[in-house]
């Protein structure tokens, strides 16, 4: 991703460029795996929103800024409110602990980028 004005547009051009080249290239196992993870997030038991917020955390916790802007984008997406980014943030950095702070940071901005659209 690059500092440019739009890094929510950068990053998700990027994403979907690589995806198509990823998923292109044919590897049966590698195609099932991203099936896989699209399929998690479908809902069930659980609501899709519930998932996306839960994928949040976990992203947090594993400190991966790239799952930590897909999951802030979908679950703006699914109508997740300000308070309840809050309460998934604060989750994530109890999890966490200290070392979540950077992360939480990036996602905070990613949200008020969000919130500018």
């Amino acid at each position: 991703m690059s500092d440019t004005a739009n890094p929510l547009a950068d990053f998700d051009a990027f994403r979907s460029r690589m995806n198509d080249v990823i998923l292109g290239a044919g590897n049966l196992t590698i195609n099932r795996f991203f099936a896989l993870d699209g399929r998690a997030y479908e809902a069930g038991a659980l609501g899709t929103r519930t998932k996306e917020m839960l994928g949040l955390v976990s992203s947090l916790v594993l400190r991966c800024d790239d799952c930590i802007t897909y999951h802030v984008v979908r679950c703006h997406e699914e109508g997740v409110t300000r308070e309840e980014f809050l309460e998934v943030f604060s989750v994530g950095l109890v999890v966490g602990g200290s070392i979540v702070i950077p992360h939480l940071r990036r996602a905070m901005a990613r949200l008020e980028e969000l919130a500018a659209r």
